[in-house]
């Protein structure tokens, strides 16, 4: 007997969860998507196998590519001098490609602590942190981020002394930021998987800190 999406608990019939903001029309933007990347594939400019291998590559990334980067430069004095002069390069020397944006590396130490925003809209870099968390495309923190770092950062449970200096950095559509955190102390003689694990999302965008080991 045929079922409806409202039966087994909120499953549609193929047994994923249902949403009914997904169960709409196509919008003006998600058609466009559609008739374009068909009209490529019938020109032969690129193939399904070829999108679908960039979507599959795009899903991919996570902050765990981003953590590598900041875990090498940890152990790495020479290497740590060649992400802060050029973040795009280094994260190439480990594969990690940006793409054509610049990417800008800055490190937090004792006196100065840095975040970024995007005040524009949510660029981001992608490519080592995947996708951008709800709260960094918010107006709220693009907006109070600039404005009053201290208390943004104190919601997010980061308590840091007067005497540090707070750096807001705002992303650009060809320019994108990474922080490297401060090496969390206890961490000597770490391998660099190890240290990688201590490195969150939130530590590379300066919300956070690393965690401790």
């Amino acid at each position: 007997m045929p079922h409806d999406h409202h039966d087994h608990d909120g499953l549609s019939p193929s047994g994923h969860p249902y949403r009914a903001d997904q169960d709409t029309g196509l919008s003006y933007w998600q058609a466009m998507e559609i008739a374009v990347r068909e009209l490529m594939v019938e020109k032969g400019i690129v193939t399904e196998a070829e999108v679908a291998a960039q979507i599959d590559a795009m899903d991919a990334r996570s902050p765990a590519q981003g953590a590598a980067v900041v875990a090498r430069a940890w152990v790495d004095p020479a290497f740590r001098d060649r992400l802060l002069a050029d973040g795009s390069a280094a994260s190439a020397e480990m594969g990690f490609d940006v793409g054509p944006m610049r990417l800008i590396a800055v490190e937090n130490t004792e006196d100065v602590h840095n975040v970024v925003v995007c005040t524009l809209c949510s660029c981001y870099p992608r490519n080592l942190l995947g996708l951008p968390p709800d709260w960094y495309k918010s107006r709220a923190y693009r907006s109070r981020t600039v404005r009053e770092p201290r208390k943004v950062l104190r919601e997010f449970g980061l308590e840091l002394p007067e005497a540090t200096t707070v750096r807001v950095h705002d992303s650009t559509a060809d320019m994108r930021y990474i922080v490297v955190p401060a090496r969390p102390a206890g961490t000597e003689g770490m391998d660099e998987a190890a240290l990688a694990a201590l490195v969150t999302r939130d530590s590379m965008i300066g919300v956070g800190v690393a965690k401790a080991p």
